[in-house]
C-alpha cells in the first residue's frame, strides 16, 4: 500500500490549468463589465439625451483610471502577491459596475466609470505574474491565450445576454448581474489560489514540472526587483513593447466601446441583431487565439527562437488586423463584419505574444511590473479611441474616417514589432539593488 501511495505522489497533477481557467473566468467577467456599457450605449443616450462627444467622454472615461492605476497594480502584485491583489482588484471593479446602475447624469457615469477602471487595472498585470509563476516556458503561449481569450468571451456572448437582460428588465439590470457574477469569483479565487509551491492542489511533481521548465523562476528565493519601475523605460524592447500595445489596444477598444452603436447607427441593425452580429468578431477571434497560440508553443518545444515566433505572430497580426480600414468602403453588412471579423482575427494572433513579452523579457520579480507598464501605454490607445471615434462621428456623421485611423494604428504596430522590437530575451541587470 505505501509503495502504491509513493507511485501516485509521483504522477504530475495538472491543477495550473485549473488556475489559468480562474484567470480566464476573471477576464470574462472583466469584459462584460466593461462591455455593458458598449451593449446599452444607444439605450442610456437616448433616455439622458447624450451627443456622441459625450457617450464619447464616458466610454473614455475608464481607461484614463484604467491606464493610471496600472504600474501600481503591477508593482502590487509583484510584492503582496496575485491572491490578495487579484481578489481585491475584483472586487472593487464588480462594486464600481453595481454603481453604474444607479447613475443618472453625465458625471455620475463619468464617476462610476473611473471607479470601475481603478479596480480593472489589475486584471492583466496579475495575468501576466500567474502565467509566469505557474507555467513552464513551453506552456506560456497556450496558458496566456486561454486568460485572455476571456475577453472575446466576455465581449462575445455577453453581448446577447446583456441585450436581453436590457429589453426584458431595463438597462440596468446587466450591470447588477455581472457584479454579482464578480463577488461570486472572489470567494472560489481566495479558496483556490496561492503561489506553486504553497498550494494544497498541485503536487511536488507539478511544481518541479514548473520550475525546471524556466528560465526565470518568478517568486521563489530573493524577492527583491533590481530596477525602478521606470528604470525599465531605457529598454529598447520595453518600448517596442509600449509602442505595439499602443496602436494595438487602439484598434481593440473600438470593438469594445462603439462597435456596438457602429452596427446600429451606421448599419441599421435592430437592438436584438446586434447582439448577435457583435458575437461574429470576437468568437472568430477566439479560436484564432488558440490556434495561434498551440502553434507558437509547438514551434518553441521543436526548437525555433522565441524571437522568431513571437514576431511571426505580432507582425502578422497585425497587419491582418489593418483590414479594419477597409470594412467602412464596404456597402454591404456581410462584407463589412466579414473584413471587422478578419481584423479581430488578426488581433487575437498576436495577442499572445503581447501577453507573453513581458513574461519572456521582465527581470527577475518584475513580470507583472513590465505586464504594468506596457499596458498603461497601451490603454493611452483606449483613452483616445473613444474620443477620436466620438468626434470624428460628430464631425463627419460617418465611421469611415475613424475606422481608416484605426487600420492606420495597427500598420504601425506591425512595423514596429518588425523593425524595433529587438531580440526577445530576459533583460540583465549587473547592479542588483533592493528597491
Amino acid at each position: 500500500m505505501s509503495e502504491k501511495v509513493n507511485m501516485q505522489d509521483q504522477k504530475k497533477t495538472n491543477f495550473r490549468w485549473a488556475v489559468i481557467l480562474m484567470m480566464w473566468a476573471a477576464i470574462a467577467i472583466n469584459y462584460m463589465d466593461r462591455t455593458n456599457l458598449s451593449a446599452v450605449a444607444p439605450v442610456i443616450m437616448k433616455e439622458f439625451n447624450f451627443t456622441s462627444v459625450e457617450m464619447g467622454y464616458i466610454m473614455s472615461a475608464f481607461f484614463f483610471s484604467y491606464t493610471l492605476f496600472q504600474i501600481p497594480s503591477g508593482w502590487l502584485a509583484d510584492r503582496l502577491g496575485h491572491r490578495l491583489v487579484m481578489g481585491g482588484a475584483v472586487a472593487w471593479w464588480s462594486a464600481a459596475t453595481m454603481l453604474i446602475a444607479v447613475c443618472n447624469s453625465l458625471p455620475a457615469f463619468i464617476g462610476s466609470r473611473i471607479l470601475l477602471g481603478i479596480g480593472e487595472a489589475g486584471a492583466y498585470p496579475c495575468g501576466a505574474g500567474v502565467t509566469a509563476r505557474w507555467f513552464p516556458d513551453k506552456e506560456r503561449a497556450r496558458a496566456t491565450v486561454i486568460f485572455d481569450s476571456g475577453n472575446k468571451i466576455g465581449t462575445a456572448f455577453a453581448m446577447p445576454f446583456i441585450v436581453w437582460l436590457a429589453v426584458s428588465y431595463g438597462w440596468k439590470m446587466p450591470f447588477i448581474i455581472s457584479g454579482l457574477l464578480g463577488f461570486i469569483w472572489v470567494v472560489i479565487w481566495l479558496l483556490y489560489y496561492t503561489d506553486p509551491e504553497k498550494s494544497r492542489y498541485a503536487n511536488r511533481a507539478e511544481v518541479e514540472y514548473i520550475r525546471d521548465g524556466q528560465q526565470i523562476k518568478e517568486g521563489i528565493g530573493d524577492k527583491t526587483q533590481p530596477l525602478k519601475w521606470y528604470q525599465l523605460l531605457r529598454y529598447r524592447n520595453i518600448r517596442a513593447m509600449c509602442i505595439g500595445f499602443f496602436m494595438s489596444n487602439y484598434a481593440i477598444y473600438f470593438y469594445i466601446t462603439w462597435f456596438p452603436t457602429y452596427l446600429v447607427k451606421e448599419r441599421g441593425m435592430a437592438l436584438v441583431k446586434m447582439g448577435w452580429v457583435a458575437m461574429i468578431p470576437p468568437l472568430a477571434a477566439l479560436m484564432m487565439g488558440l490556434i495561434s497560440a498551440s502553434i507558437a508553443d509547438y514551434f518553441y518545444a521543436k526548437g525555433v527562437s522565441k524571437t522568431r515566433i513571437r514576431k511571426i505572430c505580432l507582425v502578422g497580426g497585425m497587419l491582418t488586423a489593418s483590414s479594419v480600414g477597409l470594412a467602412g468602403f464596404v456597402t454591404t453588412d456581410v462584407g463589412a463584419v466579414a473584413l471587422l471579423t478578419l481584423s479581430y482575427c488578426g488581433l487575437a494572433t498576436s495577442g499572445p505574444a503581447l501577453w507573453t513579452l513581458p513574461g519572456d523579457v521582465a527581470p527577475r520579480n518584475m513580470t507583472s511590473t513590465v505586464g504594468a507598464l506596457q499596458n498603461c501605454v497601451s490603454n493611452i490607445g483606449g483613452i483616445l479611441g473613444p474620443i477620436v471615434t466620438g468626434h470624428v462621428l460628430a464631425a463627419t456623421g460617418s465611421f469611415i474616417p475613424a475606422l481608416v485611423i484605426t487600420g492606420c494604428a495597427t500598420l504601425i504596430g506591425a512595423l514596429n514589432y518588425a523593425f524595433y522590437l529587438g531580440e526577445v530575451k530576459h533583460i540583465e541587470v549587473d547592479d542588483v539593488k533592493a528597491i
